[in-house]
């Protein structure tokens, strides 16, 4: 059996990330692998163990802050995404871990965004064999690689085997500095796993009164302008509104297996987010994508890409929230996914047969 270690972002407050983590380590458990999450923090480079501590007294911080939210997602962790013992704390902890596994994967999620990560050394894996580290659906989101990072980033795509990516742009981007190297655009992991699969971890929130809503998510701000707009959609409709990243509300204590079910079951999903849309789609629910606002961070590429691939129409905000918005049909989209299930397990299977796939 295939030992794969997966590398990826790691935090306890973000659904997508760890709805991701969870279905790829479920497709490459279905392939006969035992799969276990590398838990990843920003790695010290000088300076240890004063960075160390820095590190724990702002960890300890957090925790105390979040923690009545973080605890359902430690939960997660511990049920669904079987993690190392080992943690990847410094710059050499990833090569402790070589003679471990057979395969190194990363991915999904913006492993490769600079704005995220100061670490190309693991997320590259630079310190693994070359023969056991792919990418699977990683995540750039950016529109141009800075020129100052232009060579990290040569030296990190030489360094796979095979490299698959999420979005349109950030294979083009790929494309400019690699040479020779065929590179894949694939969906997110969280896209091979059918309806009936995540159902299997869905939770109905205890603090769930009323069963017609409208989700909001947003991680970036949500105007005045837009927050009108939805009230009045939600008054139309005789909606509740449940905002489930305002801290002050009852549905921010929730988890990923929460916000499975409050996607599953919402009358209407107003968002900015990638994984949100694609939950919208895979539990065939009518959902209106806002341009992000606020925090400074382009993530449109994705959605952008998302959107082009599937053929989608009607799901941009445009200034008002129409019929078309709210009644949709996701039959064609479907037929795309299923040709695009096939192109990512044909990519997985090519992945975990080249290499020597050695017992660690």
């Amino acid at each position: 059996m295939k030992k794969i270690g997966i590398i990826t972002l790691c935090s306890n407050d973000n659904y997508g990330n760890k709805l991701q983590n969870y279905a790829l380590k479920k497709v490459l458990e279905n392939k006969d692998c035992e799969v276990k999450t590398i838990w990843v923090e920003n790695s010290f480079k000088s300076n240890p163990i004063k960075a160390f501590f820095k590190y724990i007294k702002n960890k300890y911080k957090d925790y105390i802050k979040n923690y009545r939210r973080s605890k359902y997602f430690i939960k997660f962790n511990k049920l669904y995404l079987n993690l190392d013992r080992k943690k990847v704390i410094f710059n050499n902890d990833l090569k402790k871990l070589d003679r471990k596994y057979n395969y190194f994967v990363v991915g999904s999620d913006q492993v490769w965004n600079p704005k995220l990560f100061n670490n190309f050394k693991t997320y590259f894996m630079l310190d693994i064999q070359k023969e056991k580290c792919f990418s699977y659906a990683a995540s750039l989101s950016i529109n141009e690689i800075p020129k100052q990072l232009k060579d990290n980033y040569r030296e990190g795509f030489n360094h796979l085997k095979c490299i698959s990516i999420r979005e349109d742009r950030g294979k083009e981007l790929a494309e400019q500095i690699v040479q020779n190297s065929e590179i894949e655009v694939l969906i997110d992991p969280t896209m091979l796993l059918n309806s009936s699969d995540w159902d299997k971890i869905v939770k109905r929130p205890n603090c769930l009164k009323n069963n017609k809503y409208i989700l909001n998510y947003f991680l970036g701000k949500l105007s005045k302008e837009r927050k009108a707009e939805i009230e009045r959609i939600a008054k139309e409709n005789e909606c509740e509104i449940i905002n489930i990243l305002d801290s002050n509300s009852p549905f921010y204590k929730t988890g990923p297996s929460e916000f499975l079910y409050l996607e599953k079951n919402a009358f209407l999903i107003c968002t900015d987010s990638f994984h949100s849309s694609v939950f919208a789609i895979l539990y065939d629910r009518p959902f209106v994508v806002f341009d992000r606002e606020g925090n400074g961070t382009n993530m449109g590429s994705r959605i952008d890409t998302l959107i082009d691939k599937f053929k989608l129409k009607n799901r941009k905000f445009e200034g008002r929230i129409v019929y078309e918005n709210i009644h949709h049909d996701y039959s064609e989209a479907y037929k795309i996914l299923e040709t695009e299930r096939k192109k990512s397990n044909i990519f997985l299977d090519n992945a975990l047969s080249k290499g020597n796939g050695n017992e660690g």
